[in-house]
């Protein structure tokens, strides 16, 4: 009980310390608390980011469900995965998973469900899905607000304020984050003050207020913001000095995530150094990186240097096609998130005689990022034939045939 109170604050020292003594003091056979106690421990490998070892004990909890029952344990066992997987930048995977802890929450879903709909809701983000990320949100918020005091609402803000960012109200993203810094003030939630604050730096660029966000990015020891502090100032050594160990550490410790935040910033600040090669050559390793995962605002969210910077590695032939889909997600801004107007569209697309319904698009995209029937009907539900039929109907509206022909049309015409 002692571990699983620390929970609630991320006290690694109590988490870790209280489990070790429960596993000592617990008999073999008591598979129930020794399952519960190896999940707290998992959430302490998590914390100190061993996600190895934390993968391995959520598996282990997950395992002891198929003798034990699945309970409270199975559950935030598998969200502990599907953390780990997003961090890892598997995003198909993580949605997977986030999806089996919707199932196992029921229906209506237990409250512990909002964790799961944060995670939908930042995939979504990520794929450039504004509005099914903001549904996922809301989601998630209906049930934080059935708990009396969870540190998720910090989270779900820092979220929502990236979602008003990329639509271009700053102001809107303000109230939420200074809402949730108030939160965190009053609930004594301090670790979740670095993510509320990384955030607050973002608005204070966008308005223009350097030396606030130099203030803030420092009190709160974030290298990645004071690289973009940096940048911002039109520095990019010192961004660069703050960044390559930043990526070292990400690299030693296998964090896939903060890895390629690391690269796409030192990307741009090679290009602002006007080393155009050594950043097209960056560039193209975060986008190896990224492509498997669909990630897309992870780009657009960097605005017109990044743009520039994704042309000069199309100019070079270089990894084309996903190029070519952030680029049309470039296009698609309107106004782009730094504030200057979209570029045209390369070529007019031609309008469809019948629109794609939303749940149209979703089934494109998802054919888009390479996934099988199957598994598009896992993801959203609905029955194999249910998706058969979808693409019958894409395939005419669109005017083609095959699956690879849909894609291209779809990019052509800026549905993707």
């Amino acid at each position: 009980m002692r571990a699983t109170l620390g929970i609630i604050h991320d006290d690694l020292d109590t988490i870790t310390t209280q489990s070790l003594r429960a596993l000592a003091y617990l008999h073999p056979d008591n598979l129930l608390m020794r399952t519960a106690t190896t999940y707290t421990l998992g959430y302490s490998y998590q914390l100190q980011g061993d996600r190895a070892a934390a993968s391995r004990a959520h598996t282990d909890v997950i395992a002891a469900g198929t003798s034990i029952g699945d309970s409270i344990y199975t559950i935030t066992a598998t969200l502990g995965m599907a953390q780990i997987q997003e961090a890892d930048t598997q995003l198909i995977l993580a949605t997977r998973t986030y999806d089996r802890v919707l199932r196992l929450a029921g229906d209506p879903p237990q409250p512990i469900a909002c964790v799961a709909y944060l995670g939908l809701a930042r995939i979504a983000y990520q794929w450039n899905d504004l509005d099914s990320a903001y549904q996922h949100g809301q989601l998630c918020l209906e049930l934080t607000h059935q708990m009396e005091s969870v540190a998720t609402f910090p989270s779900y803000a820092v979220l929502l304020a990236q979602i008003r960012i990329a639509q271009g109200d700053v102001p809107g993203a303000v109230a939420v984050l200074d809402e949730a810094e108030t939160y965190v003030h009053q609930h004594d939630f301090m670790f979740e003050m670095p993510n509320v604050a990384a955030a607050q730096v973002l608005t204070l660029l966008r308005q223009g207020n350097q030396a606030a966000a130099a203030h803030l990015a420092g009190a709160h020891d974030l290298p990645l913001s004071q690289a973009r502090v940096h940048l911002a100032q039109r520095d990019p050594s010192a961004a660069l000095a703050a960044l390559e160990p930043l990526r070292q550490q990400a690299e030693a410790k296998g964090w896939q995530d903060e890895r390629l935040k690391a690269m796409v910033l030192q990307a741009l600040a090679h290009r602002a150094h006007g080393e155009t090669d050594t950043a097209v050559h960056l560039l193209v390793d975060a986008l190896a990186l990224a492509e498997p995962g669909g990630f897309i605002r992870i780009f657009v969210d960097e605005g017109l240097p990044m743009r520039r910077l994704l042309a000069d590695a199309t100019a070079q032939g270089r990894m084309p096609d996903y190029a070519g889909r952030l680029l049309a997600a470039f296009e698609a801004e309107a106004p782009s998130i730094d504030g200057t107007p979209s570029l045209p569209p390369a070529s007019p697309a031609q309008s469809l005689i019948e629109p794609l319904s939303q749940r149209e698009l979703e089934v494109l995209r998802l054919i888009a990022l390479g996934l099988s029937n199957h598994e598009i009907g896992e993801r959203l539900f609905l029955a194999l034939s249910t998706v058969k039929g979808h693409n019958r109907v894409i395939f005419d509206k669109l005017q083609v045939q095959r699956r690879t022909e849909a894609v291209a049309r779809a990019r052509e015409l800026g549905l993707l």
